[in-house]
Formats: C-alpha cells, sequence, structure tokens
C-alpha cells in the first residue's frame, strides 16, 4: 500500500519490523506497560481481563517470528504491518497485519466461509490477517500510542486496514482475539463480530493452592490432590526455568516435545527451533517454561509467557507418557506461578472442556471480521447472530458444570 495521508497522519505498511524501532513500536502496542507492571501485584478478581504488558504484540515476539522465518517467506503469513505516524515522522499507532494465503495458525476457523466463497465462484484469499500469529491469546490489535492524536490514529488504523484490502485485492480483514476498545470501534465501523469459548483461571487474591482448592466442592478437591500426587509418582520432579535458566540445551529438549506433538496435532508444527532460541535470548524474563524431569533428563514442558498481570498457557510436549503430566504442567503449575507472582489470571489456550473440572472458568473471546463482498458478508452476518447465542448458552451451562461449591451447598 503506498503512502496515505489522514489530515496531519500518514498511513503506510511496513513488511518487517526491522523497519521499524523497537522502542517506537511497543509503545503503540504496551503504552501502559510500566505503571501497569508496579500495580501487578495488585491486581485480583476485579480486574477487567486487560492486560497492559501484552507479550504477543511486543516487537520482539513478533520480530522473532519474522526472524526464524516462521512468519514472511512460503509461510502464508506475509507481514503488512500498518503504521500511523505524525507530521514529525513519530509512531503514534500500528496494527500487526499479515497478507494472509490460507486459514492455518489462527484458532478462529472459517475455512468453512472460505469454502462456500469459492464454490460460489469467489476468491477468499488473500485476506487480511491482523493477529499474534499461532497464538489464541486476548490482547490490543490496534496498536495506539497515548497521545491527543490517539483516537485520530485508532481510525487511521481501521482507514488504512480497507485500503489495504482494497489494494490486495483481499476478500477481507480479519481481527482475532481482540480486547476492548478495539472491539468498540471496530464493530462500530461495520466490522461483523464473532465469539468462541476459551478457559481462564481467576486469581481471587488466593494466598496459595490450597486457598484455590477451599472454593471447590470436596469431592473435586479430592480428585485435583489425587490428580497432581499421581502426576510424579514416578519420580519425576518440576522445574520453572526463565531467563539465564533458557540454555540452549534446554531448548533442544523443549523443541523435541513441541515437535512430537506439533507433529501429531497439525501434521507440520508452526514454530521452528530457531524461533526458541530468539525469544530466549529476546524475551527470555518473559518465558516461564515448566519441566518435567525424571531419571537426570527433561521428559515433558510447557511453556508459557508473562504479561503484567497474566500468564499465557501456550505449547506443550512430551517423550514419555505419565498419568496427569499434562494437566500438572499445563494447568496446576500454571496457577501455582500465579498465586505465587501475584497475577491476576491464567489464559490456557484455546479449546479444551478439560480445563473446567482443574477450575479454568468458560470465558468468551471475540473476533471482529469486515467482509467486503454482500454476497457473503450477508449469510456470514445472520450465522453469527446464531452463533453468538450458542456460546452465550454454552458458558452458562458450562458454568453450572463448573467444579466450584454452588450457594450453600457447602463441601458438596
Amino acid at each position: 500500500m503506498s503512502e496515505a495521508d489522514s489530515g496531519e497522519l500518514t498511513v503506510r505498511v511496513a513488511t518487517s519490523l526491522k523497519a521499524v524501532p523497537a522502542g517506537a513500536w511497543n509503545a503503540c502496542a504496551n503504552p501502559h506497560a510500566l505503571a501497569q507492571a508496579v500495580s501487578a501485584a495488585c491486581a485480583s478478581s476485579t480486574d477487567l481481563g486487560i492486560d497492559r504488558d501484552n507479550p504477543f504484540v511486543s516487537h520482539e515476539f513478533l520480530t522473532a517470528l519474522e526472524e526464524s522465518r516462521c512468519t514472511g517467506g512460503r509461510s502464508g503469513w506475509s507481514p503488512a504491518h500498518l503504521v500511523v505516524e505524525d507530521e514529525s515522522g513519530a509512531l503514534v499507532a500500528a496494527a500487526p497485519s499479515f497478507l494472509k494465503s490460507h486459514s492455518q495458525g489462527e484458532y478462529v476457523f472459517d475455512h468453512s466461509w472460505a469454502d462456500a466463497y469459492e464454490r460460489a465462484g469467489g476468491r477468499y484469499y488473500p485476506k487480511i490477517q491482523v493477529s499474534a500469529p499461532f497464538t489464541p491469546a486476548t490482547g490490543p490489535r490496534l496498536l495506539v500510542a497515548d497521545g491527543p492524536q490517539a483516537e485520530e490514529a485508532r481510525q487511521a488504523l481501521i482507514a488504512g486496514l480497507e485500503a489495504l484490502r482494497a489494494q490486495t485485492q483481499s476478500s477481507s480483514v480479519h481481527v482475532t482475539f481482540a480486547q476492548e476498545p478495539d472491539v468498540a470501534v471496530l464493530k462500530e465501523a461495520g466490522y461483523l463480530e464473532r465469539n468462541d469459548l476459551q478457559f481462564h483461571w481467576r486469581n481471587e487474591d488466593f494466598g496459595s493452592y490450597d486457598d484455590f482448592l477451599g472454593t471447590l466442592a470436596s469431592r473435586k478437591r479430592k480428585a485435583l490432590k489425587r490428580e497432581r500426587r499421581e502426576a510424579v509418582a514416578a519420580g519425576i520432579t518440576i522445574e520453572a526455568l526463565s531467563g539465564r535458566d533458557l540454555t540452549e540445551a534446554v531448548w533442544d529438549d523443549f523443541f523435541s516435545f513441541y515437535e512430537d506433538t506439533g507433529s501429531r496435532k497439525w501434521g507440520r508444527p508452526y514454530l521452528n527451533r530457531e524461533f526458541f532460541s530468539r525469544i530466549g535470548e529476546a524475551m527470555g524474563e518473559r518465558v516461564v517454561l515448566m519441566m518435567a524431569k525424571r531419571a537426570g533428563r527433561y521428559i515433558a514442558g510447557a511453556i508459557n509467557f508473562r504479561g503484567a498481570n497474566t500468564l499465557y498457557g501456550r505449547n506443550w510436549g512430551c517423550i514419555e507418557d505419565h498419568p496427569f503430566l499434562h494437566f500438572e504442567l499445563c494447568y496446576h503449575q500454571a496457577i501455582d506461578y500465579a498465586i505465587a507472582h501475584g497475577l491476576a489470571r491464567v489464559e490456557a489456550g484455546a479449546q479444551g472442556e478439560h480445563k473446567l473440572a482443574r477450575g479454568y472458568r468458560p470465558v468468551i473471546t471475540r473476533s471482529l471480521h469486515h467482509i467486503a463482498d454482500p454476497g457473503l458478508r450477508r449469510p456470514v452476518a445472520a450465522y453469527l447472530v446464531q452463533e453468538r447465542e450458542r456460546i452465550v448458552e454454552a458458558q452458562a451451562a458450562l458454568e453450572v458444570e463448573g467444579p466450584f461449591r454452588k450457594g450453600n451447598d457447602g463441601d458438596a
């Protein structure tokens, strides 16, 4: 897309984050990061679901994907990041956007839309994807720095996305796993809202894991205690590694776990070995790697990323099968870590109703979709109305099924 003026603002496309200064990008991505980090210990159940220091839209994370060739090249994720600059050339807003030739690695599934459109003679790809690639975690998508032009810059991004869609002859723009205020302004701009469910754990100012267990029905408490004992019964110990602990040898072990699981789930893992080295170097203090060891060697691991008030569970894998070890590494250890570090939430990734029994609650996630062709937009809009209703009903039903004590039931 050629440069476009929006008043005193200029919108352009960066096809590589190497062309965008890290500090300027991060000031847009997480403008309240420092203040939020200072107050993170105070975050509790009153938290509104916003993490002011989201790791997945940081320059470091997105650059690691690009430089390791997980995005760009033949990946089908061609960087087309929108940047908005003021008249002095300072970056005031940005959007992590990609030109997509497929719908892999997004976790908001539109394959049926693509199939229907192409059967009707349309061309669904390319499309514009605004997201953190391969990462089903909520976060900001229209990245706007603080300042007097903030709202104007946000509107410039929305206009820029439409201009980019038109210039690339893309069928649509998809802004996935969005949060406020992006949801509100995109809906006002005519985007269609789509909902789905994830399972997140909420810290209610617990002092320990036992405090959390005290909120569960008695039989659920007993089941989880037994599950945790059995997970490590084969002489397994668990370590939480961050920063300098993330050696290349550790990454070698974890990647072997991840590659095995990813190959079985997707045929080919989305992330390569180089990516993990790069994030370890660039943002290792924000990585929390739960590693299980038996007989002197690592046998399983789960990777998490830390925001200001949220721990984000991402990938896991193993080379030995042990009962409940997956649940221990991915869910129980994450809760332990969140409590110990005063974090408000654990986001446990996409899907998985088995998380419900471990104390994770059903939470509605939101995505926004702009479809240019009215012939496709109309049926999709009608479908999304029904889908949103089903999601609300499913969330209510799952809440009832949760392991928490009900009303005056005591320990029932």
